[in-house]
């Protein structure tokens, strides 16, 4: 692929210029404080053209993690033969996720205070569980929208969080990578234990 044009790296730069102003107002007044106006000014553009590159308040607070969040369903929903869906995640969280920089702990902060925010980013990990249900359910052999394949996505991702949680919890905001992973190896251990165990037991057929 070759490089960017002018066009493309001053629409990249506006953006990210919309995102660092943003995430700054919402961190120093809080988010439901902070209004579009407001942004557009910090940011040195017009309404119209924040909104050209953002619909909404919350989709600049989410704007790191929509590449995230599709690469994790592609990895998914590509991953090599023989590696297993909880692998494919452990792996993805390891090398993005599981040591947060500042911008993902503000962004945490802010979801933990708003509700309009907790519902936008639920809406946006039901796409990441039906990438993970249909990787678990190529892995069990059984159609993606079973119930079992639901659940254990499901399980997964919680699991996933609360390693998150863990690691920081035990070893405080400044957990080493090495610390964290080690917290995130325990979750993934308890999951392939848990899939291990399902595909052991028959899968009941369905009755009309």
């Amino acid at each position: 692929m070759g490089e960017l044009g002018l066009r493309e790296r001053k629409k990249l730069r506006t953006r990210e210029a919309i995102v660092t102003v943003a995430l700054d107002l919402f961190a120093e007044h809080g988010y439901q404080q902070t209004t579009v106006a407001e942004i557009a000014e910090a940011a040195e553009v017009s309404k119209g053209t924040l909104f050209a590159y953002f619909p909404s308040k919350e989709e600049i607070v989410f704007a790191d993690t929509s590449p995230l969040r599709e690469q994790l369903c592609h990895e998914l929903r590509h991953r090599s033969k023989g590696l297993s869906a909880v692998d494919t995640l452990r792996a993805f969280v390891a090398d993005h996720m599981i040591t947060p920089g500042p911008r993902e702990a503000l962004r945490e902060r802010l979801i933990a205070e708003n509700e309009q925010l907790r519902v936008h980013y639920r809406a946006r990990l039901a796409e990441v569980e039906d990438a993970l249900a249909e990787a678990i359910a190529a892995d069990l052999g059984e159609p993606a929208d079973g119930p079992r394949p639901r659940f254990a996505a499901a399980a997964a991702l919680s699991a996933i969080s609360i390693a998150k949680a863990q690691a920081r919890s035990v070893h405080g905001a400044t957990a080493s990578r090495t610390q964290a992973v080690a917290v995130l190896d325990q979750a993934a251990a308890f999951l392939e234990g848990g899939l291990a165990a399902i595909s052991a037991t028959p899968a009941r057929r369905r009755t009309a």
